[in-house]
């Protein structure tokens, strides 16, 4: 018989991590989807490899992988056992958006005093009663992580990508009802074709698989809020809840009711 994912996630009563996510996957293939949020990714058994911004990455247990807000990615084990790993989500606005460019071009950072404050970080919030420790913490993960993109800061990353910035911004603030390609195209004044076609070449995805990815992202904010599947799927924006498990099983390997576990 083979293995069985397991998953574990909730949100920590820390101000700045809006989620807190430990997983085995013995299969699990994660297609490609964005986060509106700073995924710190640490890799405890195996090796994970991931395409971000279109490049080919590798990860293993010795590393840290930073990966930025908005920048599509997905992730596959390397071996066939599978790999186990342990991630924090942080607000956007921790590190700041001026500093994603850096990220997308060199996300591993082989630093072992980052590695163990994060393996600490997440000892602390496992156990939940040490509110101030986890603080202290994170205030230096975060600070090391800066150091860091500030070296890698590369000017020529810093762009406006234009229309596609522009249905991005929309589709986000339209996660729940969703916006039809027609409506989109009027309100940003572009063509439909031409805006697909710009915002697939700045974010490697379709529009609708962008949309997609981010009410699955919704969902999983509601489902640690504790409400149940039923309730979500139509707060995230899908038809009924086997829409919602069908998605949410493609992107993240397990059920929402499994996800959300105690």
């Amino acid at each position: 018989m083979s293995a069985r994912a397991q998953v574990r996630a909730w949100r920590p009563g820390l101000n700045g991590v809006v989620e807190v996510l430990h997983a085995y996957f013995p299969s699990h293939a994660y297609p490609s989807h964005t986060h509106d949020a700073w995924t710190v990714l640490l890799v405890d058994e195996g090796v994970v490899r991931y395409d971000l911004d279109h490049r080919e990455h590798d990860q293993s247990r010795t590393q840290v992988s930073l990966l930025p807000p908005n920048v599509p990615h997905d992730g596959r084990s390397v071996r066939p056992e599978g790999f186990r790993k342990r991630v924090l989500y942080l607000e956007p606005d921790r590190l700041g958006t001026d500093l994603t460019g850096a990220a997308v071009d060199q996300p591993e950072l082989l630093d072992p005093v980052l590695r163990r404050r994060i393996e600490q970080l997440h000892g602390v919030l496992a156990v939940g009663q040490e509110p101030l420790e986890a603080e202290s913490r994170l205030t230096l993960i975060e600070e090391r992580l800066r150091q860091y993109l500030r070296r890698q800061t590369p000017p020529a990353r810093l762009k406006d990508p234009g229309v596609a910035s522009d249905l991005r911004d929309l589709l986000d603030a339209r996660l729940p009802t969703g916006v039809s390609l027609d409506e989109a195209s009027k309100l940003v004044h572009a063509h439909p074709a031409h805006l697909v076609r710009a915002f697939s070449r700045e974010y490697g995805m379709p529009p609708h698989r962008y949309l997609t990815g981010r009410r699955v992202d919704l969902a999983r904010r509601y489902l640690l809020e504790g409400r149940p599947a039923a309730e979500v799927a139509t707060l995230a924006g899908f038809y009924d809840q086997a829409h919602l498990t069908r998605h949410f099983r493609r992107m993240l390997g397990v059920t929402p009711s499994a996800f959300a576990k105690p």
